[in-house]
């Protein structure tokens, strides 16, 4: 019976056949790009101000009290438009007594003229002495020199009044009014600005070890906080002077009127751009990120194919669609650029060429 069980065992496994070997994952075409040099430019980001080139600082040249503020901070003003005027009571009672006073010096001036003629007459007919004709000339010019002294007077009294109204001395955006209605003012206060948002530049201040190389020409981004560039320049002017107080060395940019979102008194970021140097590139669609950390994958050699190998680089800022790589990869390494979201480390891998790299932006000239 034993026997009988022995050999139904080998009968049984003589008919089994082994399991065949689990089938080898397929390779996954994917695009790469060799790790080559390109031009990448070199470039360093300051904070910079906006300045108008137009900007007027209003201040009073009388004393008074104030009895209208017509604008308010941020408004939009014409050239000449009144902004402000100052209590003008008592230059209007300074006025009204000179005029009053020219209209008598009038009335001598013209009373004398009349009898210099008379007088011109009376001595032509021999009735009157020169002596006394002389006198009436010197009374008729004595009453001209006074009147014309009373008219200059009553004018300068009259413009003495529109220092009373504060208006703008150009189209332009007003700014802070620290001053309020019925505020004594005087000459030494500050009642606001206008500035012309027209002709901006940016003041940018450079650190002392980069004079040697700040020239004017040098292309300038003006960024926001977000790294969005508000518009391009170039260097136009550099003091030859340091600035003792910042230690820096200023240089500034004009803005270009087509840009309508600076104005002045913002602060933005000005990346100058000092020249281009030989890096390795990666197009930014290579680049993955885990954890903060960036990394791409390289096609490895691995037996007589090749593996997806995920490797750990350091990555300066983007210029264009490309990354300059700073550190992990070496010239020729060939970088993965398609299929990134599918891959993970040792997978195997069919690299095909893909499309050359975009060469990076060169470095502008402003506009």
């Amino acid at each position: 019976m034993a026997l009988a069980g022995t050999l139904a065992v080998l009968l049984a496994a003589g008919c089994s056949k082994p399991a065949p070997p689990a089938a080898a994952p397929q390779a996954m075409p994917v695009a790469v790009q060799p790790v080559t040099l390109s031009g990448v430019p070199t470039a360093d980001t300051y904070v910079s101000t906006i300045k108008s080139r137009r900007s007027a600082t209003l201040q009073p040249q009388v004393d008074g009290n104030l009895t209208k503020i017509l604008v308010k901070s941020g408004d939009a003003v014409k050239a000449g438009q009144l902004l402000m005027q100052i209590d003008p009571l008592k230059q209007v009672a300074t006025v009204q007594s000179q005029q009053g006073t020219e209209q008598q010096q009038k009335a001598v001036y013209e009373y004398n003229q009349a009898d210099m003629a008379r007088q011109e007459q009376l001595y032509k007919d021999g009735i009157i002495s020169k002596q006394a004709y002389d006198q009436s000339v010197q009374a008729f010019q004595n009453a001209k020199a006074g009147l014309d002294s009373a008219s200059a007077l009553t004018n300068t009294q009259k413009e003495q009044l529109a220092y009373y109204q504060i208006r703008a001395p150009f189209a332009g955006i007003v700014g802070d009014i620290p001053v309020h209605l019925g505020d004594y003012v005087s000459p030494t206060t500050l009642l606001t600005t206008v500035d012309e948002n027209a002709d901006l530049e940016a003041y940018i201040y450079l650190p002392t070890d980069r004079a040697a190389q700040v020239r004017n020409g040098l292309a300038v981004d003006l960024l926001d906080e977000s790294g969005t560039v508000l518009a391009k320049s170039k260097i136009d002017f550099v003091s030859p002077q340091v600035d003792n107080g910042l230690q820096g060395i200023l240089a500034k940019a004009s803005v270009p009127k087509s840009s309508e979102r600076l104005r002045n008194g913002q602060i933005v970021n000005a990346r100058v751009t000092w020249g281009t140097v030989q890096q390795p590139t990666v197009p930014i669609l290579a680049v993955t990120r885990v954890g903060g950390q960036t990394f791409v994958y390289v096609a490895a050699p691995q037996g007589s194919g090749y593996m997806a190998h995920q490797v750990a680089v350091t990555l300066g800022e983007p210029v264009g669609n490309l990354y300059p790589v700073l550190a992990g990869l070496n010239s020729g390494d060939r970088v993965i650029v398609s299929g990134i979201q599918l891959l993970q480390e040792g997978a195997p891998v069919q690299p095909m060429s893909g499309p050359p790299p975009a060469p990076p932006p060169p470095a502008h000239a402003g506009s």
